[in-house]
Order: C-alpha cells, then structure tokens, then sequence
C-alpha cells in the first residue's frame, strides 16, 4: 500500500508543533550560521517524513529541484534566510542553533523522535539521510505520485 504523504506530512507537522509548544527559550535571529553545514561540522539527518515536509515547502516555493550549494551551506539558504523555514527538519530546529532553543538534550526530545522513527518505518525508511539527499529523494517521491 503507498503511503497517503499528505497525512504523513500531517503527522511530522504535528510533531513540530508539539515542540514548538513545550516550555523553552526561542529567539531565532534568523543569521543564518548554524545552516553553514561545512563550517559548523553539522548537517542535519532527516527521517523520511521529515524529508516529506521539506520537499512539499520547497514545491510550495515553487522549486523543482535541491540545489547544490558550494559552499556547503543549506542547499535551502538564500540570503541568510531559510527558504523552508515552516518546513525546516526537526535537526534545525532543536540541535544546532543556540537562538532557536537548542541544542536539546536527547531526553528533552527522545520521543519526537521516536514518533519521527516510526513514521520513518512506515515509510520504509532506514534512520536518517544527509539534509540534501533526503530532500532530493523525497522530491523525486513527489514527483512520481502527480
């Protein structure tokens, strides 16, 4: 059976949401630093789902494909703003910008998580892909269901 991605998408949103409402200090200043992936010897690892929700942002925005960035940045930084930011993966918005609330300690989100692992097991998902790979992957996806 394919999996409906629109529910999917439904359900990860959920899941940020649920983190977005727990008690933490957020001021995101938008800089953009903690999305130079090569600089910060970070790139986040997204589940299936998660890489869902991001492929749909970056459709929504009118794009057909994951560029490649040069600089090793976030191949969805333009202009030190997130193009996705409503569809940013849960990685971006827990571990690695001190601003936007992170990072997490692991029992802090240990069961967002493991909703997210589920439902990356559902959709025959493996654990976590490199940022770009994922996002390209899940794009492909899309475009064989149209």
């Amino acid at each position: 059976m394919t999996p409906d991605l629109r529910a999917i998408a439904t359900e990860v949103r959920a899941i940020y949401r649920e983190w977005e409402q727990r008690p933490l200090e957020r001021a995101c200043t938008g800089r953009g630093d903690c999305c130079r992936f090569r600089a910060t010897g970070r790139t986040p690892f997204l589940t299936k789902g998660e890489a869902v929700v991001a492929a749909m942002a970056w459709r929504a925005a009118g794009r057909t494909e994951v560029p490649e960035a040069p600089d090793g940045a976030c191949p969805f930084l333009k202009n030190n703003r997130c193009q996705i930011y409503d569809g940013r993966p849960f990685g971006c918005r827990t571990h690695f910008c001190e601003a936007a609330g992170g990072p997490a300690s692991r029992k802090e989100v240990r069961d967002l998580i493991q909703r997210l692992e589920d439902i990356d097991l559902r959709l025959g998902g493996n654990g976590g892909v490199n940022l770009p790979g994922a996002v390209a992957a899940a794009m492909g996806s899309l475009a064989r269901r149209r």
